[in-house]
């Protein structure tokens, strides 16, 4: 299990390496609005998940949109902590 700090800094370090096969690096390679397309998406079956298709699901639902976020505030060259401050 990884927490929002390590999964950050896992990216970093798979985008770091560039390695053409990371899923991750792929996606950031597209750019800002792929990303912001594919966090619209999980956003919306994040809603379907807690409607309709249980915890397990939800929560799911809800790792996969913070894990595109993640590569959002990478793209946008944000930090934890730039995000941090505002919650």
């Amino acid at each position: 299990m990884k927490r929002f700090e390590e999964l950050f800094e896992e990216l970093q370090t798979k985008i770091a390496a560039n390695d053409p096969n990371s899923g991750t690096v792929r996606e950031l390679n597209q750019g800002i609005h792929f990303i912001g397309k594919k966090i619209n998406e999980e956003a919306g079956e994040v809603w379907i998940a807690a409607e309709y298709e249980g915890k397990e699901k939800t929560a799911e639902e809800i790792s996969q949109l913070l894990y595109h976020l993640q590569v959002m505030m990478i793209a946008s060259g944000l930090t934890l902590e730039d995000v941090y401050k505002y919650l």
